[in-house]
């Protein structure tokens, strides 16, 4: 994780930064799917965790080879009027370190009853009265708003930054250029 690229969003009256940051996260998620590859992860610099919102600006962390291929590809096309994307840049040497991971609530209790009447072969009245609506976690984070491709469905990825670190911590990341392990340098 030696360099990094920063792609921040244009201003623009038409659609809110919310949304222009979902469109972008939603293309980079494609394009990491269609390369295979484990090593790039991604920041938010200007996340904010009381809003909360992930701000403007999305970092893509990798080795120069990574993510000098992952720019010179066309995943950024039908985006290029709404974002402004920095050449590769080396990674501050005092820089310190976090882990920006995927967090996943369980919002629907509905959904667990069926499973759990699935599973243990009880009636729906049993379930409901194991998980009861007040098991609904909602979670105060940043997220974007994507659409499954396997379901169509709309769904909103939350994403967790953790706590700084002096230590770099390796690891893979997800196609969402997420990890529960990896650190990226944070600066």
């Amino acid at each position: 994780m030696n360099y990094y690229v920063d792609i921040d969003l244009r201003p623009d009256p038409e659609f809110p930064p919310n949304q222009l940051m979902s469109a972008l996260y939603a293309k980079l998620h494609r394009a990491l799917v269609a390369r295979d590859s484990a090593d790039i992860g991604v920041s938010f610099p200007g996340f904010d965790a009381k809003a909360p919102h992930l701000g403007t600006c999305l970092r893509l962390h990798g080795e120069l080879s990574e993510v000098s291929e992952l720019m010179a590809s066309a995943w950024l096309t039908g985006m290029r009027d709404h974002v402004e994307a920095a050449d590769p840049a080396a990674v501050p040497g005092n820089s310190q370190f976090r882990i920006v991971r995927r967090v996943q609530a369980h919002s629907n209790p509905e959904r667990m009853r069926r499973r759990l009447m699935r599973r243990q072969q009880i009636d729906e009245a049993q379930a409901r009265l194991r998980i009861p609506d007040s098991t609904a976690e909602f979670l105060e984070l940043p997220f974007v708003q994507l659409r499954s491709t396997s379901t169509g469905q709309p769904f909103r990825l939350f994403i967790e930054h953790g706590p700084l670190r002096s230590e770099q911590a390796s690891g893979t990341f997800s196609a969402y250029g997420l990890s529960p392990s990896a650190t990226v340098p944070w600066f």
